[in-house]
């Protein structure tokens, strides 16, 4: 973050919370977004760690479940497997249309119009 900013804010009459409220936080929020909604889909979507960890079928995560979807050898339905990939995306697509906004933020910061 450009210290410029403080210096300016300080001369304003600024505390150090206002400067960061103020200043620091919005300007820190969309990769702070970014960062929140990828640590969410990698940790959503993770596989070996619970595979390797839990024992019990009851605690296994949805990436695991749609593996044991497909049954010994893969025999199972493709459609129930499909079915379940589509219900185990809509947290992440919800997540991610919740964060869109500062995604676009992000983006056009260092533009000029």
């Amino acid at each position: 973050m450009p210290g410029e900013l403080a210096e300016a804010a300080r001369v304003d009459g600024a505390s150090n919370f206002q400067i960061f409220t103020r200043i620091y936080a919005p300007i820190a929020l969309p990769p702070m977004a970014t960062l929140a909604v990828l640590n969410f889909s990698a940790y959503w979507n993770e596989f070996f760690r619970p595979l390797i960890f839990l024992q019990s079928t009851e605690n296994f995560t949805l990436p695991i479940g749609l593996v044991s979807l497909q049954g010994n050898f893969g025999t199972g339905s493709v459609s129930i497997v499909l079915a379940g990939v589509v219900i185990a995306l809509i947290p992440s697509i919800a997540i991610f249309l919740l964060a869109q906004r500062y995604f676009v933020e992000g983006i056009t910061a260092g533009s000029f119009r």
